[in-house]
């Protein structure tokens, strides 16, 4: 971090603003130009990594805010509109904020770090309206229209999203950076979750048979259980498990335990020989469950029909956990962080590493611990480790 400080600052000092030779609104394939206070792109998104964590941190919010300039590129000459842009922009920020490309020479972004939220307005309209009212009386009617500006609240808001996902991409563009660098071990990472799911269902064809069959026989309801799941960027997708509970059950029970667990006021159990259980992250004992669901559970089989989800590319092989949307609902700002890097996963690190048995934050370490060092050669680790997980049920219920 003070790396990525030390650069914002020689930035600034310099002032200089690099152009990609390309046609874009703030200069047409001419020499470099100075632009005070302006930082690169790659600078830009360094720092609203950094503040994202700083947020995380402190529980206070920012806001990005996007010039988009895509309409005004064929039309307008870009090294005169910026002259005019970039001093209204300036003017209309405190000191603090910064001022950088978020796409260079066509998108400018603005930081608002740390806001007060205070009064019944929405911060969000508050600082859109001020900015664009000094556009609209600084600017050319026409151009003021066509520069579409949009705002961005970390951390988000519920009604940030869209019905399809719940992240607000625009606030991670360097994870769509870091994903172009590795694209090769990304491609590979894909086509082993494709061959291995593909492999998978076909060979433990009889197997699925079976267990679908004695679901069947001992109890009313679906072969397939489908639950609302959240995958990258909060994504929503419907995970695939073999039915374990009986029908009709009060959904409301696992969602009140996992609130208190995640909360880490979830009371640890009694075993039969009266010693005290760890807490876990699933309801040990359950009513609910069948008896033949238990031992789905307890040996993960339940989980099987999950590569038909890894073979429509919705999961990996292995990756975090997918959450259900009531337990997103309740993540601290940081656990968010587990559903957004990766594609979840049949297997994890945690899943290997104690499964149930591991409290909720050591659990979402693992799995940042996981996205942050990611490579296919941990991805083969964990896979090698999990038929051990899985045969011995340490930590299953």
């Amino acid at each position: 971090m003070q790396n990525d400080l030390s650069r914002v600052s020689t930035i600034r000092k310099q002032n200089v603003h690099r152009s990609n030779g390309q046609k874009t609104l703030f200069g047409v394939g001419r020499t470099p130009a100075v632009r005070a206070g302006v930082l690169e792109q790659e600078t830009f998104h360094t720092m609203l990594t950094i503040e994202r964590r700083r947020a995380e941190r402190s529980r206070k919010q920012f806001v990005l805010m996007l010039f988009d300039a895509h309409a005004l590129l064929e039309s307008r000459p870009g090294e005169k509109l910026v002259q005019q842009i970039i001093p209204i922009i300036s003017s209309s920020t405190r000191e603090t904020d910064l001022i950088g490309w978020y796409k260079e020479g066509v998108i400018l972004g603005v930081i608002f770090t740390e806001i007060n939220v205070d009064g019944d307005n929405p911060i969000t309209e508050v600082l859109h309206s001020k900015v664009v009212n000094a556009l609209h009386e600084e600017l050319d009617r026409e151009i003021a229209s066509n520069l579409i500006v949009s705002v961005h609240l970390f951390p988000e808001s519920q009604d940030q999203g869209t019905p399809e996902r719940l992240a607000d991409i625009r606030l991670y563009p360097d994870i769509a950076r870091k994903d172009s660098k590795r694209r090769l071990p990304l491609a590979v990472k894909r086509m082993i979750d494709f061959v291995g799911s593909g492999a998978l269902l076909l060979v433990l064809s009889p197997v699925l048979a079976a267990i679908a069959l004695a679901i069947k026989l001992t109890s009313k309801g679906s072969v397939i259980f489908e639950q609302e799941r959240l995958g990258q960027f909060g994504r929503r997708f419907q995970c695939l498990k073999f039915r374990t509970m009986y029908t009709n059950n009060d959904p409301q029970v696992h969602q009140e335990y996992v609130q208190r667990f995640i909360a880490g006021q979830a009371e640890s159990s009694r075993s039969e020989n009266g010693e005290d259980r760890p807490v876990v992250f699933k309801i040990t004992n359950d009513p609910r469950v069948t008896p033949v669901g238990r031992f789905l559970r307890k040996t993960s089989l339940d989980e099987l029909p999950q590569f038909w989800n890894v073979l429509r590319g919705e999961m990996s092989l292995v990756g975090p956990r997918p959450p259900v949307q009531y337990e997103f609902d309740v993540y601290d700002v940081w656990h968010r962080r587990r559903v957004l890097e990766v594609k979840p996963g049949i297997t994890g690190l945690w899943q290997v590493s104690g499964r149930s048995r591991t409290c909720f934050d050591d659990m979402v370490r693992l799995d940042l611990r996981y996205t942050q060092s990611w490579s296919l050669w941990l991805d083969l680790r964990i896979l090698a480790a999990t038929p051990r997980a899985v045969f011995t049920g340490d930590g299953a219920y």
